[in-house]
């Protein structure tokens, strides 16, 4: 879906982005381009439409741009009375993680650094005579916001925050893999608005302390909720009746308790939410009811209580939380849908319906209380060879086949602690393969979830397929998809009962597909004029525009698109350094009348044999020298140059 300009257009664009960074609207851009109606030079007073206008993929004609976060798009705003003016986008870094940043005390803290359960740092040790604190190179996601009475010294202009998590760090300085074994950071960050300008500094960086939470397990995708907190995830639950042979898990727990027998794998797998203070720190619980699953990105309905959620694992379900008050996920009642017939990715077809099963209703302390004092065993029987016993139910579980028992009267705890095994069990549609991001889209009463790749447990015959999930694709497509759905009230359980929501998806289709290639001269396997490997996606309502973020082995850089659902124009509007992975993504309509798009990336460099062994021996001293050795990557923000975007 290449987007194509008429000529002139194209090279008025060439021109821009060779520029300095002026804003748009100046007189000499006016001047210049006083032959070309659509870029006029008039103030935007009464906001309209917006339209992104796409920027090339970066190659190794300029091999900088491949090396770093590149912003090359434009957008072009339409008042009511038809003026417009033209936005040059740019990419803004508050800091590069292992940057010592202000800690808001005269002090300097390291920015995304390790500590343990008693908030000591985690050393890098693996290299004598380098050792040092580890810091992540993955942030991950990012919310931004205000609160009506912030009390923090050292902002001169309008105070506002930024929540930062950080999913895990790739290596340590010998080279070792430690993706999962360092306790998930969570960061504050206090941040000086411009209100002339809008542009966002940093002030203060605060740690969230997560010792009550009894740490974080790789902490994905985030959003920010209707009440202003921030909803966290922890992905790629621990499998709790096999954690004991799991050396990543082992890993993790003693770098967090000092031991490899401390953490309790069902404390893991769940929903923390971050609460910011006016004084800029932040304040943390973990819910415990809204189903132990890959958390990757949920997304909170305008009537504060109904969440769809992400669940990025091989053999996930789409799960539905109702909670049962308004901006408190304390309590609840957890579903996972059924999938009718006809479910497709051909944007052509109409899709399948969904119904919905109820597995349980449960507050978070008692399930908080229930995983402290049962074993796996106590809950059911998991074997992973058959017994041939016809007691036992044959399910199939991150991609591999288990035989499972349920015993008697522990519905609850399954329900809320082995939420795929008991999702199974309960005869809901368990196939999808990494089902990662969600948003909605309110006006038109739809949502969007991100498939990263179509493989395995939804293709017949393939890893982890079974005919109960009722998707039978005859092959896969690496390059994955956006579903989308319809979403209604008066929807009723597999019990007859209703459900307590007018935002229930009642449809799955597809939106949007990415497109497998033979590898191309630069490297992609997959049309880099496409999607490939959806992750992240937020939905603006002002801008009509769903933007998508890159999670992509098919890519040679990863990319962040806005899809415009009224026009069906699809823009690339930034491109993440080559091997990083496209994160944090955020978008906020009105913080003090200035829109901003967040944007983090990590690991870049991460460079995956055929898919890079192109560009590896140009690109790889530059993200070296550009992201400390490798180790560091940025967290950020996309807006107009040198003065932000205002969408009155």
């Amino acid at each position: 879906m290449k987007t194509t300009l008429p000529n002139n257009r194209r090279s008025f664009v060439k021109m821009i982005l060779g520029a300095p960074m002026l804003p748009l609207g100046a007189s000499g851009i006016a001047t210049a381009m006083a032959h070309e109606s659509a870029f006029g030079a008039q103030a935007i007073s009464d906001y309209k439409t917006a339209e992104f206008i796409s920027m090339e993929a970066p190659s190794l004609a300029n091999p900088e741009a491949m090396a770093t976060t590149t912003v090359g798009s434009l957008l072009e705003i339409t008042s009511q009375n038809n003026h417009k003016k033209t936005y040059k986008l740019a990419y803004e870094p508050f800091f590069i993680t292992g940057d010592m940043v202000p800690d808001g005390n005269g002090g300097k803290v390291l920015a995304g650094g390790y500590v343990d359960i008693h908030n000591r740092p985690i050393m890098d040790t693996s290299v004598t005579g380098k050792e040092r604190q580890f810091f992540s190179d993955c942030p991950d996601g990012m919310s931004l916001l205000k609160l009506a009475k912030p009390n923090v010294k050292g902002v001169s202009g309008n105070t506002v925050f930024a929540v930062v998590q950080f999913e895990y760090t790739n290596a340590n300085q010998g080279g070792e893999k430690m993706y999962g074994v360092l306790p998930s950071q969570i960061a504050v960050l206090t941040l000086n608005q411009d209100p002339k300008s809008g542009k966002l500094s940093l002030v203060k960086y605060s740690p969230v302390n997560t010792s009550s939470a009894q740490g974080l397990w790789i902490t994905c995708g985030s959003s920010l909720s209707p009440w202003n907190t921030h909803l966290s995830s922890e992905e790629y639950e621990p499998d709790a009746p096999f954690a004991h042979e799991n050396s990543r898990f082992k890993s993790f727990s003693k770098n967090l308790y000092g031991n490899e027998t401390s953490a309790n794998p069902y404390n893991y797998g769940h929903l923390p939410e971050v609460t910011v203070n006016p004084d800029g720190t932040g304040t943390l619980v973990k819910h415990y009811c809204l189903g132990r699953i890959s958390h990757e990105l949920i997304e909170v309905m305008p009537d504060k209580r109904t969440v769809l959620m992400g669940d990025d694992y091989t053999n996930s379900g789409m799960f539905l939380f109702i909670a049962d008050k308004e901006e408190d996920l304390s309590s609840g009642t957890l579903y996972v849908a059924k999938l009718g017939d006809g479910f497709s990715i051909d944007p052509k077809d109409a899709g399948a319906k969904l119904s919905w099963i109820k597995l349980g209703h449960a507050t978070s302390d008692e399930i908080k209380k229930l995983a402290n004092s049962l074993e796996p065993s106590d809950i059911m029987t998991v074997l992973k060879t058959d017994p041939n016993d016809s007691s036992f139910t044959k399910i199939f579980y991150d991609g591999t086949a288990n035989w499972v028992k349920l015993n008697p009267g522990m519905e609850k705890a399954a329900a809320f602690l082995e939420t795929h095994r008991y999702a199974y069990l309960m005869g809901g549609s368990m196939g999808f393969s990494k089902m990662e991001g969600t948003t909605v889209n309110i006006k038109d009463k739809v949502s969007y979830f991100a498939l990263q790749n179509i493989q395995d447990s939804m293709v017949k015959g393939s890893k982890g397929w079974n005919a109960q999930s009722n998707i039978e694709m005859t092959k896969p497509l690496i390059a994955g998809a956006i579903m989308t759905s319809k979403l209604t009230g008066g929807q009723k359980d597999q019990s007859g009962n209703t459900l307590n929501s007018q935002w229930v998806p009642t449809t799955v289709s597809a939106l949007m597909v990415g497109e497998d290639i033979e590898q191309d001269a630069l490297g992609n396997l997959a049309n880099p004029n496409k999607i490939s490997n959806p992750d992240n996606l937020k939905f603006s309502e002002k801008l009509r525009t769903l933007f998508i973020g890159e999670d992509s082995s098919t890519h040679v850089n990863n990319f962040i698109w806005a899809y415009n659902v009224d026009t069906k124009k699809l823009s690339r509007i930034a491109s993440m350094p080559s091997g990083a992975e496209a994160t944090g993504l955020g978008v906020v309509d009105n913080l003090n009348g200035w829109m901003y798009i967040t944007a983090n990336f990590q690991h870049p460099g991460d460079w995956l044999g055929k898919l890079h062994e192109k560009v590896k021996p140009t690109l790889d001293p530059l993200i070296k020298r550009n992201y400390k050795d490798r180790f560091g990557a940025a967290v950020g923000y996309i807006t107009a140059t040198p003065s932000g975007i205002k969408l009155n």
